[in-house]
């Protein structure tokens, strides 16, 4: 009877192991000019679900991405630059929230900061803030977290945690064994 305590411990152990590896999210964040040309170019992949959106809120039918980053959260406190041959965005994450991420963001121009503010970014919705005219149009800074569609491909592209894989087989082995 006395394995059974150590078991628990052993299991309680590895789901927390196994919740915090599942609770990591990729961040997306562009730099994006944004303006009105004759012949708009196809909207950027990165783009497509917030095209739209965009759109309605802007009024421009062109977007370039100019910079961008991806990082994956593990902490919720990153920080990571999204780097344009201009522009650059510093994003210092500073923990997590029920609603997302609490965010400190710099827009710098070559060394000068142009904007810095605090921001939430949601785990739902994007988070888009008007910067600086640049010539005919629009600096916008676009910050989404992916989808669990895009994390759940990202995961099986990558070989399989083997922390993972050995508590589900664990599991099994003890479900099989208990009744």
């Amino acid at each position: 009877m006395q394995l059974r305590p150590s078991l628990l411990a052993v299991f309680f152990t590895l789901a927390i192991s196994v919740a915090s590896a599942d609770a990591e999210h990729v961040v997306w964040s562009g730099l994006v000019i944004a303006e009105n040309v004759p012949q708009p170019a196809p909207i950027p992949p990165e783009l497509t679900t917030l095209e739209q959106t965009l759109k309605d809120l802007f009024g421009y039918n062109q977007f370039e991405v100019i910079g961008q980053s991806n990082k994956t959260l593990k902490t919720g406190e990153e920080d990571w630059l999204a780097n344009s041959k201009y522009f650059g965005l510093h994003v210092d994450a500073r923990g997590e929230n029920d609603a997302g991420y609490t965010l400190n963001l710099k827009l710098y121009k070559e060394n000068d900061v142009l904007l810095e503010t605090d921001a939430n970014l949601s785990k739902s919705s994007p988070l888009v803030i008007k910067g600086p005219q640049v010539g005919s149009g629009q600096l916008l800074l676009v910050l989404v977290v992916k989808d669990d569609e895009q994390a759940h491909r990202r995961r099986h592209a990558d070989p399989a945690n083997p922390i993972t894989a050995g508590w589900h087989r664990l599991r099994r082995i003890i479900h099989d064994v208990l009744p």
